[in-house]
């Protein structure tokens, strides 16, 4: 039987759950994990995009959420030669951004350290939840490396300033320091984290699965050009073609009859717990 490293399972209401499966090397991620995330975001992609997936939680098992490279990994690193490393480094970069562009909204649950790549990872994410005992580390100088493929998506979560200081310096960052410079949203007491992103899922499925990925696709145009006129005169069209669509058509008739939308019925196994929902 094959060894994997990362499990891929979809609950009842359409939220995929991704995890981490390397417990004993602290979610360390090598090219096998990356191969594997890689083709599961392939997949989750295809079936967001055509609205089977409602969410996805990105996670792991154990202690840290993900201690970045593994060091197996990083010692055949050493004997690569430049093409191997560019080879190396882009399929890290197609899991970032296959990560970032997922139709649908992402939630990273962080139960623990996450250092070097992790943190692209979170910073991938559309909203983190962290646990008080999350520690968050850009560790690469430490070994002479730089954070270079996460670096686009960890600088978008932290800013231009504070990405200066924490790559330079390589410090820790607790949760409460990652929750005030933007890089988690949440942070909660361990034993509550499964609770505040099964919270977060409730309120994410309670929006138009249509409105949500036009509105992700919309926010990623509108970043790389604020105030253009071509940016400008997309916004109005996005929102005059989600007036005229059904679902459009269903969340504002729902509003006015004082009802649920059709996307947002009540489901009668809705306490059920986040570690049941993806076990």
């Amino acid at each position: 039987m094959t060894q994997t490293y990362s499990r891929l399972t979809i609950d009842e209401r359409g939220v995929a759950w991704l995890m981490l499966e390397r417990p004993e090397v602290h979610n360390a991620f090598d090219d096998s994990l990356i191969a594997e995330l890689n083709a599961h975001l392939e997949s989750l992609h295809v079936a967001a995009g055509q609205g089977e997936i409602r969410a996805v939680v990105l996670g792991s098992e154990g202690k840290s959420f993900s201690a970045g490279a593994d060091l197996g990994w990083m010692k055949r690193m050493v004997e690569y030669d430049f093409d191997g490393n560019l080879s190396d480094s882009r399929k890290l970069s197609a899991l970032m951004h296959g990560l970032d562009t997922l139709p649908c909204p992402t939630v990273c649950r962080v139960q623990g350290a996450a250092f070097g790549g992790a943190v692209g990872l979170a910073a991938c994410c559309d909203i983190v939840i962290a646990s008080e005992k999350a520690k968050f580390c850009l560790s690469e100088v430490k070994i002479g490396l730089s954070p270079a493929v996460i670096s686009p998506y960890v600088q978008r979560a932290l800013g231009p300033r504070q990405m200066r200081r924490y790559a330079l310096s390589a410090e820790v960052m607790d949760s409460a320091t990652a929750l005030a410079l933007g890089l988690a949203h949440q942070v909660v007491g361990p034993d509550d984290l499964d609770a505040a992103v099964t919270r977060m899922l409730d309120t994410l499925l309670g929006g138009s699965p249509q409105a949500q990925r036009a509105t992700k696709a919309l926010l990623a145009e509108v970043a790389r050009e604020p105030d253009s006129k071509a940016t400008r005169e997309h916004t109005c069209r996005v929102i005059s073609e989600l007036r005229v669509s059904a679902e459009g058509q269903e969340g504002l008739t729902s509003f006015f009859e004082k009802r649920r939308p059709a996307w947002n019925q009540p489901d009668d196994d809705n306490t059920t717990s986040a570690t049941e929902r993806r076990s």
